[in-house]
């Protein structure tokens, strides 16, 4: 049987809602860099240890201001104290890589009506939950997981406050950025994001020594040997010895922080018309 012209119109109209919300889904990828902040870099930011960062996001179109994303993004942080300037940290010569894998949830607040501007710049805050696993290289060369060794003490008896740190933690993910539309499919954006933490042991450092001969009766050699690597320095700072119970090995003042910043580039759902003027006035053409 055929559709009448009214029952047509009945069921575009009821597609409708569909259509619109087809339209302000945006799918797309990141490109950009990570870096670290933390007990092994003198600079809030060590541009030394910048390391690539990738990911995909989904973003919502709420109205014409405010954007909600969802992302899930992987990079590396990475710090050693070789590079520092402060020969007291140089002794130390502590050292740790860790991927990162964050799946967040943020807003984003755009200053201007992107489709009708062509480009706004934004802010954005959010949360994210991330985990990593730092590690280090020993004299052999070989990648060492820090954690299970509980370089600080960590599930010893003799330390009872310090517990295993849990390798997922919260960040807060904030920051600004700018986007412009390209065509009406595609969007590219640039933007810089802080993360601070709910840990301070992305990099295995928060406190202070252990005894060395406890960590050696309840971890082994290896766990002495990854605690306190002064006795591998060379150059200008002469070797050391393992320090005293309760020197001081870190801070656990300050939380770790890291950073994702660089390109996005999105693809809109659905029809061509976005939030802008183009969406609030033009109605489906209807022929008979």
């Amino acid at each position: 049987m055929k559709l009448t012209k009214s029952t047509g119109i009945l069921l575009l109209f009821m597609a409708l809602p569909f259509f619109s919300f087809a339209q302000d889904w945006h799918v797309g990828a990141f490109l950009g860099i990570s870096n670290y902040s933390g007990d092994l870099v003198q600079q809030k930011v060590d541009m030394k240890y910048t390391r690539p960062a990738l990911g995909l996001l989904v973003r919502k179109d709420i109205n014409r201001y405010l954007t909600v994303r969802a992302a899930l993004t992987w990079g590396i942080a990475t710090g050693a104290d070789s590079t520092n300037s402060e020969k007291a940290l140089i002794a130390r010569n502590l050292s740790f890589r860790s991927n990162i894998l964050e799946g967040s949830l943020i807003g984003e607040f755009n200053f201007f009506d992107l489709d009708e501007k062509g480009f706004t710049p934004y802010v954005f805050a959010g949360v994210g939950l991330f985990g990593f696993d730092p590690k280090a290289k020993d004299q052999s060369g070989n990648w060492v997981r820090l954690r299970p060794l509980g370089t600080e003490g960590q599930g010893l008896p003799q330390y009872p406050s310090r517990q295993p740190y849990d390798l997922w933690a919260i960040s807060i993910p904030f920051g600004a950025g700018v986007k412009a539309i390209l065509n009406d499919k595609w969007t590219l954006g640039f933007e810089i994001g802080l993360r601070p933490t709910t840990t301070d042991y992305l990099d295995d450092v928060s406190t202070t020594y252990v005894d060395q001969n406890t960590l050696l009766a309840y971890r082994g050699q290896k766990a002495v040997d990854m605690a306190y690597r002064g006795d591998e320095v060379t150059g200008k700072v002469a070797p050391g010895t393992y320090p005293a119970d309760g020197s001081k090995r870190g801070s656990d003042k300050y939380k770790d922080w890291y950073a994702f910043s660089g390109f996005t580039i999105t693809y809109r759902l659905g029809g061509n018309s976005g939030w802008g003027r183009q969406k609030a006035t033009r109605c489906p053409i209807l022929r008979p």
